[in-house]
């Protein structure tokens, strides 16, 4: 009879504890957008060795993350009415960095490679720019098409379109990846690789740094445009990308994207 009572008493207050979880009240899912609003900041990961699209530069003393892309992300914050802040890292490592929450979106000349969609969503292409080849000058007859590059040493930024350029396009069998665009250019100039390929718009400065290096001039076909989007982590909540499209979409009919575009590679130069 005494173990009975505990059996009942035992049923009865699991049958409360059951009624207690069950009216409580399920805590209400807020969306990317919502979050980003609520602590009033907007963190985006960059890489920031892609001039015109994001460098470093020293203003008013201080050293500083500019470039239309950060012109662009300065222009979303804004609209959300949110700070923005700016977390510089690898290439390569942007879309983890994403996946693990710790940045909001990648502002960082991204293509939105069908690759890249398997793993997060991208906003509309908000500007195409190009690919060359960077040789060394004394080269300029050595490489002339993509045949002349298949057995070349060929450098490139790590994780990048142009890595599947250099693999897909031109095929080529001995490639040395890089985290960073300077990094690989330096390995050109100092004859560790044949060629670069890289994004036309980042070369100014380097071509300019460097006086026997030159633009080897070879034709890439289609493969020589490429688009830059933003990249958001993959969800069923579409309010953040929609907001993000709206002012790509205002900043493109204002002609303030090639503004930008302009202002930066002189800011570059």
């Amino acid at each position: 009879m005494k173990g009975l009572k505990k059996s009942i008493v035992g049923v009865l207050v699991g049958a409360l504890s059951l009624g207690i979880v069950g009216c409580t009240p399920q805590k209400e899912e807020v969306s990317k957008l919502q979050e980003v609003k609520d602590k009033g900041v907007l963190t985006i990961g960059t890489s920031a060795d892609y001039p015109p699209y994001e460098f470093h530069k020293e203003i008013d003393g201080k050293d500083t993350i500019v470039g239309f892309d950060m012109m662009i992300a300065e222009e979303i914050a804004k609209e959300l009415g949110v700070k923005l802040e700016i977390k510089d890292m690898k290439f390569d490592g942007l879309l983890g960095a994403l996946k693990s929450q710790n940045i909001d979106m990648v502002v960082a000349g991204m293509s939105p490679t069908e690759e890249r969609k398997k793993a997060v969503d991208f906003s509309d292409t908000y500007y195409n720019g190009g690919n060359i080849i960077l040789i060394k000058k004394e080269n300029a007859n050595k490489y002339k098409t993509i045949q002349d590059l298949k057995e070349a040493k060929i450098g490139v930024q790590k994780a990048s379109l142009q890595e599947g350029i250099v693999k897909d396009v031109i095929q080529a069998t001995n490639i040395k990846s890089l985290s960073k665009i300077s990094d690989i250019v330096l390995e050109l100039e100092n004859n560790n690789v044949d060629a670069v390929v890289i994004s036309k718009e980042t070369t100014k400065g380097y071509l300019k740094q460097y006086q026997d290096i030159v633009d080897g001039n070879i034709d890439l076909g289609e493969n020589a445009t490429e688009g830059a989007a933003i990249a958001i982590s993959k969800s069923d909540d579409k309010l953040l990308i929609d907001e993000v499209n709206k002012v790509l979409t205002k900043l493109n009919k204002e002609g303030k994207i090639e503004d930008f575009v302009e202002e930066a590679t002189k800011l570059a130069q």
